[in-house]
């Protein structure tokens, strides 16, 4: 069974999002049923600081040893860090996909949007 952690919003396309340390930001990364899925990550490619994001589109790629796989924004903003840690240990992505693994960081254009995740009761039950 994957770690589904309380707290956090889920998107239907296995992202995740939590509050960061500054109001309106939020931190986004995949979700431990989406790294297991993906197997061994090998390379993360992702948006620039400054790069405007939309909900539900693609804003980078995660692959693995078995696929190649699209990250998708779970909210609409503006990447304000992106986690520079993943150029040289991807895996990270793997072995704690919540914590030293997370993705970017985006500052909210629309904070209701953040109010139309799931929370880890429904992700539950999306990937159940």
């Amino acid at each position: 069974m994957s770690s589904i952690p309380e707290g956090l919003k889920y998107s239907t396309d296995h992202e995740w999002a939590q509050d960061a340390a500054e109001p309106g930001v939020v931190r986004v990364g995949i979700t431990d049923f989406a790294q297991d899925a993906l197997g061994d990550v090998v390379y993360v490619d992702l948006p620039s600081v400054g790069d405007e994001v939309t909900a539900g589109a693609a804003i980078g790629e995660v692959e693995s040893t078995k696929s190649v796989s699209d990250i998708m924004a779970p909210v609409s903003g503006t990447v304000t860090a992106v986690n520079e840690e993943l150029d040289g240990e991807p895996a990270l992505v793997n072995s704690a996909p919540y914590e030293g693994g997370w993705l970017v960081e985006i500052k909210l254009s629309d904070s209701a949007e953040v109010d139309g995740l799931l929370d880890a009761a429904g992700y539950a039950a999306h990937v159940g």
